[in-house]
């Protein structure tokens, strides 16, 4: 069974801890990759790496490279677009039946839940 986790691929967060957190930086980022095996998410301008690449074959140059790194889904916050303000999701049943992801400050609706039909 596939593990919950609160941000998709396109939602802009903050980090709360490492050293990109909130407090220190007010860095907001947008979620680049979900690794749902490793509870992880790979946050754009976050967490960045450096990666000592060898050329692989004639034309490609090596190097040190600069990459963001996975950061555990528990580190990151997601930001409401409405109010702008670092919540937690909640999840509502709309009257058509259909689920949705819900602000908890604000109580606006984040998007909307497909389900995946087996």
């Amino acid at each position: 069974m596939a593990n919950k986790i609160h941000v998709k691929k396109g939602d802009t967060v903050i980090v709360l801890s490492g050293k990109d957190r909130y407090s220190l930086t007010k860095k907001k980022g947008k979620v680049l990759a979900v690794l749902r095996d490793k509870n992880q998410v790979i946050v754009e301008g976050m967490n960045m790496i450096t990666k000592h690449q060898k050329p692989r074959g004639r034309f490609q140059q090596g190097g040190i490279i600069k990459k963001e790194g996975p950061i555990h889904v528990s580190n990151v916050m997601l930001v409401c677009d409405k109010c702008s303000r670092p919540t937690k999701v909640g999840k509502k049943i709309l009257a058509d039946g259909q689920k949705a992801r819900v602000c908890k400050k604000c109580g606006e609706i984040i998007d909307i839940i497909r389900e995946k039909k087996n």
